[in-house]
Order: C-alpha cells, then sequence, then structure tokens
C-alpha cells in the first residue's frame, strides 16, 4: 500500500493534522532515543497513542494505515519512517514551509564583477539570499536560504551559514549529485557571450538533476575552487576556501589570478589555472566539467 500512490494522493494524506503529529510524534520519539544512531526508531501503537491528540484508538489506527506505505514503515515493534516520511517531517518540523523573515541588509566581503568596487550587501530578496553591489546595484549572488536560517541567525552569522552551505552544495555539485534529492546531474560547459572577466573565466558550468530538475549555474573556475586538490592547495597558504560562498570568488578572476579556458575539442577539455603568490594549481577538466588531473606549479 502506497507504492502506487499519485504524488497528489500522497499529499492529501497530509491534509489531516492528526497525520502530521503522528510524523512529528514518531521523529521526536527518534530523536529521544536514538541515541546510538543505530537505525530507525519503531514507535509501538500504545506509543502513538500516547503521544497524539486522537479520540480513540480506532482513529489512531485508521490514521496509521493511510500514512504507512508512504510516509511510515510498519514494522514488528511498531511504526517507523520512511524516506519520504524523513523529507516530510523535517520540513515540517524546521518550519521550512513558512515565508523566511526578513532580516536587515548586511555588508558582506567580495567584489563587484562589473564595476569592480567592494561593496557589497546581502539582503533577502525573493525568498532567496541576495548580495548585490551599493555601487552599481546590480546583483552579484543570488541562492536559496531557509525560513530556519533566517530565524536563528543573523548579520555575518547568517552570511557566513549561506556561504558555508552553498559551498557544501556545490562541491556536491562538481561530484554529479543533486544536493536536493541526490540524483545524477548532467552538465553542459558553455561559452558566455558577456562574461564580466572575459580573460579569465568566460566558460559557464551548467548542471542540471535528471529527477528533480533542479539547476545549476557557475563559472567553472568556481566549480573546480571546490576541488580536494584546490581545498588542500588553498589551505597549505592560510586560504579556508572550502566554507566561502561563490561571491567571494570574484576577486580572484578581477585580477587575473584564476583563469579557464578551452584546451580542446572533440572531445572538448578545458584547463583551469588558480593562482596563489609564485605558486598555482593547474586543472585538466573533460566536457563534463569533471576534473580529470591535477599540478602543482611554481611561477619562475
Amino acid at each position: 500500500m502506497g507504492s502506487d500512490r499519485s504524488a497528489a494522493d500522497a499529499f492529501a494524506l497530509l491534509s489531516d493534522e492528526t497525520r502530521v503529529e503522528i510524523l512529528r510524534a514518531v521523529a521526536r520519539a527518534q530523536a529521544e532515543l536514538d541515541e546510538v544512531n543505530a537505525g530507525p526508531t519503531e514507535l509501538a501503537f500504545s506509543e502513538v497513542y500516547d503521544r497524539v491528540d486522537v479520540d480513540n484508538t480506532s482513529k489512531l489506527s485508521y490514521h496509521l494505515g493511510e500514512l504507512a506505505g508512504t510516509f511510515l514503515r510498519k514494522g514488528e515493534s511498531g511504526y517507523s519512517l520512511t524516506h519520504a516520511g524523513e523529507r516530510v517531517v523535517r520540513f515540517v518540523l524546521s518550519g521550512n514551509y513558512e515565508r523566511p523573515p526578513e532580516f536587515e541588509p548586511v555588508e558582506t566581503d567580495g567584489r563587484c564583477p562589473f564595476c569592480g568596487e567592494r561593496s557589497l550587501r546581502a539582503r533577502l530578496h525573493h525568498q532567496f539570499f541576495l548580495v548585490e553591489c551599493t555601487a552599481c546595484e546590480r546583483p552579484v549572488s543570488n541562492y536559496t536560504v531557509t525560513p530556519a536560517q533566517v530565524r536563528s541567525l543573523e548579520g555575518e552569522e547568517l552570511v557566513r551559514s549561506v556561504e558555508r552551505k552553498q559551498a557544501m552544495d556545490y562541491a556536491q555539485v562538481r561530484r554529479g549529485v543533486c544536493p536536493q534529492c541526490a540524483g545524477p546531474l548532467s552538465t553542459e560547459v558553455r561559452d558566455i557571450d558577456e562574461s564580466p572577466f572575459p580573460e579569465a573565466d568566460s566558460l559557464l558550468a551548467v548542471d542540471r538533476c535528471r529527477e528533480c530538475l533542479r539547476g545549476y549555474t557557475a563559472l567553472l573556475t568556481y566549480g573546480v575552487a571546490y576541488h580536494p586538490a584546490s581545498v588542500a592547495f588553498h589551505r597549505e597558504r592560510g586560504v579556508d576556501i572550502a566554507t566561502r560562498g561563490l561571491w567571494t570568488f570574484n576577486d580572484h578572476l578581477y585580477e587575473g589570478r584564476w583563469t579557464a579556458e578551452r584546451v580542446a575539442t572533440d572531445p572538448a577539455e578545458y584547463e583551469v589555472v588558480l593562482r596563489h603568490g609564485d605558486d598555482a594549481l593547474r586543472c585538466r577538466l573533460d566536457e563534463s566539467a569533471t576534473v580529470q588531473r591535477t599540478e602543482r606549479v611554481r611561477r619562475r
């Protein structure tokens, strides 16, 4: 039961508050009892009844039967969350279905790729975390932000949280995995006609999930920045690339220290060079923007 439900039927199951409360109860029980992470916690019928405000056992049995197979798994000892149940209940508990609260614009590090000014600020725009230049008023970066992030953090802490999330997400993208659903990505490298960094990098890696259709787009150099070889290269020189947001990389391209170019066709190959002082990391990429080999070089 449940495996053949349509998406509309599955979401219709959650229109009853009692069923949503059942999922909350199972998740809270798992948080309380799953101390050693031994697997999903099964909540017995009687335990669910004690935790949920329901008139009688017959009604509870009905609601559990409706949820079983789609959002709950019925085992020998009770009920536990399915994958869909896990995703839905975490979404509910975090309140991420709500509108993110407004926050005061906050200044952030980085450089505008269009005018070169270092006057960036972040604000909420259409429920996205928008980084814009206050000098030329052009958008520099736009990324998702959750209501849970905005509720619990503010100012510089919020900026750092978005940076870390963007860095983790894009590192996963460059490994071919969708951060949203873990589905496989298809990748295309495109030439940009009007890149703000025409000589440094005019190549764009465009990724799209084959399952959930989520898209991810960034300059070719920026994806390579999160590669393990780059993370190690920069860490040895006192720079923590792995937790920085994409908009903080603009300085490197603006000053020509990071570059990307196509070096072969049929099949396409690309070279990205990340320079730091007299040292550089040279990376060779294939047509799917995947790093195939790296080499450290020292400028003479």
